[in-house]
C-alpha cells in the first residue's frame, strides 16, 4: 500500500479547515497509508527582509527534510501544473517506487530552495490560495487520484 505523506508549515487554525482535512484522512486511510505532519513556521518579525526569510526558510528546510519519505514533491509556484489524471500518474509512478510519496506545503513566505531541490515541485494554479485551502485541496485531489487508479466513479 502507497505510503502518502504530507508535511506542513503551519496548524489550521479555523475548525472548518479542520474538519474537511479529517474527512478525507478517513477517506485516504482506505486507500493508501496517509500521514499528515505539521511543523511550526519559523518566527519572523511583521516586515522581515530578504535575508531573514531566507534564513527562516532554511530553518524550517532543517525540520521538513528528515520527515521525508519516497518521492519528494515540493508545492511551489514555479512547479508544474497537472490536473487531476496527471496526479493520478504522480501517485502511481511512487506506487511502482519507492513505494511512498511526500508532499510539501511550506508556510507564508512558500519553501527553501534545498526543498525544492529534493524532487520535481507540482503547482495547483497560477492563483495564489491560502495555505489552509491549499492543505484541503491536496487532499482532494490526492484522493481523487487513487480513486482514479482504481477505476472509481469518484472522477467524472
Amino acid at each position: 500500500m502507497l505510503g502518502v505523506k504530507i508535511v506542513c508549515l503551519g496548524k489550521l487554525k479555523e475548525e472548518y479547515w479542520r474538519a474537511a482535512v479529517r474527512e478525507y484522512e478517513k477517506r485516504l486511510s482506505a486507500l493508501c497509508r496517509f500521514e499528515l505532519v505539521e511543523l511550526p513556521e519559523a518566527r519572523l518579525r511583521s516586515s522581515p527582509n530578504k535575508g531573514e526569510i531566507s534564513a527562516a526558510l532554511e530553518r524550517e528546510a532543517g525540520a521538513v527534510i528528515p520527515k521525508l519519505e519516497g518521492m519528494v514533491v515540493p508545492l511551489c509556484i514555479e512547479g508544474r501544473q497537472l490536473d487531476s489524471v496527471g496526479l493520478s500518474r504522480l501517485l502511481s509512478g511512487a506506487m511502482q517506487s519507492p513505494g511512498a510519496i511526500s508532499f510539501v506545503i511550506g508556510s507564508s513566505y512558500g519553501l527553501s530552495d534545498s526543498v525544492k531541490a529534493l524532487g520535481t515541485g507540482i503547482s495547483m494554479s497560477p492563483m495564489t490560495f491560502p495555505h489552509q485551502l491549499a492543505r484541503v485541496m491536496l487532499c482532494e485531489q490526492i484522493y481523487r487520484g487513487l480513486q482514479i487508479l482504481r477505476g472509481a466513479p469518484y472522477h467524472k
